[in-house]
Order: structure tokens, then sequence, then C-alpha cells
């Protein structure tokens, strides 16, 4: 009845990414860095990003990290590109730092698995995020918070 059609049989050359007409922006350049804060835009001249990407891991401009590489990507198409990692989630603040995008968010939970991230092998909750320093960061001044009173 309504059975998907497949179409692969068909012959289709795929464009490369790099043959589309670069977007405005291109005239400016790339940029040394993405920017992560309004002051890092201002740095660079920006008044407002045609894209934001928003990863759950901690950004590292490297081509390991997913975020940098299409990030670097649709820069080299001409669109101003910032980046928002880890943010807190539990208000709209965090995703309000580097203002409204003219185009659009792209959103991704990082560079590994929930679940991965979350449990060992053996099933068991991992202690340490391979990717933050700030949660170890955020617990040793928790616990320091906690034993000051405890000091003389």
């Amino acid at each position: 009845m309504n059975a998907p059609i497949d179409v692969s049989f068909f012959q289709r050359i795929a464009k490369p990414l790099t043959s589309y007409r670069k977007y405005w922006a291109a005239r400016f350049g790339t940029a040394p860095f993405l920017p992560m804060s309004r002051a890092e835009m201002t740095q660079l001249g920006w008044d407002s990003c045609d894209i934001i990407l928003v990863t759950g891991d901690a950004y590292v401009d490297h081509p390991s990290f997913g975020m940098a590489v299409i990030g670097r990507m649709l820069e080299a198409q001409g669109f101003r590109v910032g980046i928002i990692a880890q943010p807190e989630w539990h208000s709209a603040e965090p995703f309000q730092a580097l203002g409204k995008p003219n185009l659009f968010f792209g959103v991704t939970a990082g560079n590994m698995d929930s679940m991965i991230n979350r449990y060992t092998a053996d099933r068991k909750i991992r202690s340490d995020d391979a990717y933050t320093l700030a949660v170890w960061v955020a617990s040793a001044l928790i616990a320091a918070c906690w034993l000051q009173p405890a000091l003389p």
C-alpha cells in the first residue's frame, strides 16, 4: 500500500560539500577560534552568529572532536559559527550566552554515547567524565565547602 520506495538503484552523484556557493560572511575569512562567549564574539568583531552549535562535551578545537570539525566545515562555507559547550540545562541562560542565531541552533550530545559516558563495562556508574575537568573542580570546591566549617 504505502510501502516506501527503494530509490537506491537511481544513479546520483553526491556534490562535494565545498562545491556550494559560500555564505555572505565568507568575505571576512576564517576566525582564529570559534567563539564561546559574547566577549569572544566582540573580539572577532561579530554582532551575531549565523549558527550556534550546542554540545554536551567540553569543546576542544581539534579534529578529533566532532563539534570542531562541523564548526570549521560550516565556517569554511562562510557561516559565522559559535559554540556552547556543556550548558547548564536547568535554565535558559547558558543558551542565550551568544544571542539568537541568524539561522539555527545545532545540538548534539557529544563525542561519547551517554550510556558509555555514564557506565563502565561492569555496569557501574563512572566516577569521572573523560572530557570534563569542571566536574572534578566542582567536586573539589563542594568538598572544600563541606570541610571548611570543620576546620579550626
